[in-house]
């Protein structure tokens, strides 16, 4: 491990923290994120379920949200599982990484610790997902209890309420699966460094830069966002 690792490191948790404020928090110069409009589109989708006692369609959204989280939560375990193979075979790939001229190679050592990392990144990713999993399931629950038309009809304040117990459940349960799945992209940025701290910081950076562009300028923010709004 050297300076400019440490440099690199730091460079990656910075872009990370920067990004997830970014897409997370409160629209940067009024403009919103994909995110941030989909949060919309959210609360929009579940008042619109109050006009139907039929609420097939909606359970079917709530079940592929589920599937979706559960299928990625199961990926972040296979991750897992590869990178302890990778540990084990820490002699074979020393070997290999010496004879490769384009590796800066630092040592048995260290590229144990980045696996380690990138273990950790994965780890993190399975935790995130784990939780949203959970939180679509309580946004299930607190779906079902949601009134029946006459009974939003007569108390309409009350139907509400209970409507934005939901949609506030959706949007955490979202907020943790896009979490999961910002750590799955950067670490294939963090991929990098078992080539190099250069090489580490070229990938964090683009992997950063092509998912802004997909947040701010992306053809699906312009699918969803208003003809009046930035």
């Amino acid at each position: 491990m050297t300076l400019i690792d440490y440099g690199a490191l730091a460079l990656f948790a910075v872009l990370w923290i920067g990004y997830s404020w970014l897409t997370s928090g409160e629209p940067v110069l009024s403009r919103q994120s994909l995110n941030q409009a989909m949060a919309e589109r959210r609360r929009q989708w579940i008042y619109n379920s109050l006009s139907r006692d039929l609420k097939m369609i909606d359970t079917q959204i709530m079940a592929g949200l589920q599937n979706g989280t559960a299928f990625f939560a199961s990926t972040s375990i296979f991750a897992i599982g590869g990178c302890f193979a990778l540990l084990g075979q820490t002699d074979r790939v020393d070997a290999v990484f010496r004879d490769l001229a384009f590796v800066e190679y630092s040592g048995r050592a260290a590229f144990e610790m980045k696996v380690v990392g990138l273990t950790a990144l994965f780890g993190y990713s399975f935790f995130k997902f784990g939780w949203s999993y959970r939180l679509f399931n309580y946004c299930t629950i607190l779906f079902g209890a949601l009134p029946m038309m006459h009974d939003t009809h007569a108390d309409r304040a009350a139907a509400e309420r209970a409507a934005d117990q939901v949609i506030r459940m959706n949007i955490i349960a979202a907020r943790h699966f896009n979490a999961g799945l910002r750590t799955i992209f950067l670490s294939i940025g963090y991929l990098g460094w078992f080539i190099g701290s250069y090489m580490f910081m070229a990938s964090t950076l683009f992997v950063i830069f092509v998912l802004i562009r997909r947040q701010f300028f992306s053809e699906a923010r312009r699918a969803i966002m208003d003809h009046l709004q930035p």
